[in-house]
């Protein structure tokens, strides 16, 4: 009887050490945290393309993986303690949506061993984030930059509306992608006898009163991917129709909500584009070996309603080369 109790105790305790076993397997996650610097289309569709491209890669949120999401929602002083709360949690790794939240999300990490994947960065060298596009050995950052060819964007304005002699752009000053973009924007207008006025902004509540101020001085309006502007774009698109000012941007989802055209990024691709290499670094990749890789998919966007409701005509030529065309 006494060894019979004996054996039973036994295999109760053997099952019980292979059940917590099993469920210490079950629990095991990574966490990463994913800081997005303000609420708009483009950036959102950036975080979904992160999420899905980990699916895809076998890191499943809310199984293997856990997403602590933080947006600043365009609010500064929060840029440096969202990203400490992510350094003082020890998350696997940060994917910063955006460059101010990205510079943030850099300085909080360093002397640390969690990486950081930036996503949506026009230039994340001249932006501090990292030394060389290719060779940064002792950063523990890499990530995908969506940076364009402004003088693309240029032609393409020249080419639907011939002769213009001045261009406006709205963009905050604070933002150190902007202020790189506009300075490609001069060179490009430069280069091709055209003027440009700047209207600057530091909320996207500024924007309408920033937009006012180029009408009747601008031919035409173009915008990069300022975040505050775009965040705020309804504004401008307002007056740009109301006015007959046609208003170019540099993003597609700036088309789709009532730019005129774009060579530009599929934001979603982007996001997917870094997720896959979150996922790598979460496999054991050392983020301060892969070099920082531009968005892969460029095209041609219009959007035709857009263009009747700012006065303007687009040839059935730029139609036929279109990618996606919005009425």
């Amino acid at each position: 009887m006494i060894r019979l109790l004996a054996f039973t105790l036994a295999a109760v305790f053997v099952a019980s050490a292979l059940s917590g076993c099993g469920g210490e397997t079950a629990e095991k996650k990574v966490t990463i945290g994913i800081s997005q610097v303000v609420t708009h289309p483009s950036l959102d569709a950036t975080r979904q393309g992160i999420i899905d491209a980990l699916a895809d890669k076998g890191y499943i949120d809310n199984e293997n993986l856990v997403i602590d999401y933080q947006n600043s929602e365009g609010d500064p002083s929060l840029f440096a303690s969202i990203a400490q709360q992510f350094v003082t949690k020890n998350v696997d790794a940060i994917v910063s949506i955006a460059t101010p939240n990205s510079q943030a999300a850099v300085a909080a990490a360093k002397g640390t061993a969690i990486p950081v994947i930036f996503t949506a960065v026009t230039d994340p060298v001249g932006s501090g984030l990292i030394s060389d596009w290719d060779s940064h050995s002792e950063e523990n950052v890499t990530g995908v930059s969506d940076m364009i060819v402004v003088e693309d964007g240029i032609e393409l304005i020249q080419e639907i509306i011939p002769g213009v002699k001045t261009i406006g752009t709205l963009y905050n000053s604070g933002e150190s992608n902007s202020v790189f973009l506009v300075a490609e924007l001069k060179k490009a207008c430069q280069a091709s006898g055209i003027t440009v006025r700047e209207a600057t902004v530091s909320t996207s509540a500024e924007i309408a009163t920033a937009a006012q101020s180029l009408v009747g001085n601008v031919d035409a309006v173009w915008i990069g991917t300022d975040n505050t502007v775009v965040s705020g774009l309804e504004a401008l698109i307002g007056v740009c129709e109301e006015q007959d000012i046609p208003l170019f941007s540099a993003d597609e989802d700036s088309i789709t909500r009532g730019c005129i055209a774009a060579y530009s990024f599929d934001y979603y691709d982007i996001g997917y584009q870094t997720g896959e290499m979150v996922a790598r670094i979460l496999d054991g990749e050392n983020a301060a070996t892969i070099p920082v890789e531009k968005g892969k998919v460029i095209a041609l966007s219009i959007n035709l309603g857009a263009a009747e409701r700012m006065g303007v005509t687009i040839s059935q030529d730029i139609i036929d080369r279109a990618e996606t065309v919005h009425d």
